[in-house]
């Protein structure tokens, strides 16, 4: 079912957002020329990292409440500034030809280090999901959609132990065309998983060939 009238705007709030959004003008080489964005709900590793620590990221706290994004701000704090920008251009829809096993959470976008970090394998923050859930996208610049695509990972895939690769995604959801907007949702059923999970979404954006690749993190209770 295609629903694109829930309306959401990511926390912290306004004043936070404009805080972001002038600590990122500070940071060489982030650009926020263009708005694009993620899955917010199960939140993307980077985007969950964003909302939990944005305006608390220097706080030594983190390397023990939550130590993947730890390694992950001090890594490359880009990542999380630009939580709206992770896609490639140009895929052709050909997903698994242009990026490696072990780098499907960064996109592949592996230059200049700016996503390595969300390619780490352990014990990241989940959003615990039922077997039956929605995959919640906010779309800034209200791009559209083609279509997208939803995985789960496999039952007896550990991503706290094992780098994620394509073979260990199992498809749940792909839906048709959403009109422009900036929120879509898209409904997902499953059945027979338990335990911690990855969410792998593939956005294919309308306005041309530009593709988001996104990993959040579940446990199903």
């Amino acid at each position: 079912m295609h629903r694109s009238g829930w309306r959401r705007a990511p926390r912290p709030a306004l004043l936070l957002s404009v805080l972001a959004a002038l600590l990122l003008c500070l940071i060489p080489g982030s650009g926020t020329a263009a708005a694009h964005g993620s899955v917010v709900d199960p939140a993307s590793r980077n985007y969950g990292c964003w909302l939990r620590w944005g305006n608390d990221f220097q706080n030594p706290a983190m390397a023990q409440q939550d130590p993947m994004c730890w390694q992950a701000w001090q890594d490359n704090p880009n990542a999380m500034w630009n939580w709206n920008g992770l896609y490639r251009n140009g895929s052709a829809g050909n997903f698994q030809a242009v990026i490696p096993d072990g780098q499907l959470c960064s996109g592949g976008r592996t230059e200049g280090g700016r996503y390595n970090s969300l390619d780490a394998v352990g014990a990241w923050k989940t959003t615990d999901v039922a077997s039956n859930f929605t995959v919640r996208l906010y779309d800034q610049a209200s791009h559209g959609a083609d279509y997208f695509l939803v995985y789960v990972t496999r039952q007896g895939f550990d991503p706290t132990t094992q780098p994620l690769r394509w073979s260990d995604l199992q498809l749940v959801a792909r839906t048709g065309k959403y009109a422009p907007s900036q929120n879509y949702s898209i409904d997902v059923s499953t059945s027979g998983l338990s335990g911690r999970h990855v969410v792998y979404t593939i956005w294919q954006a309308s306005h041309m060939d530009q593709t988001y690749f996104l990993c959040s993190d579940v446990n199903f209770r």
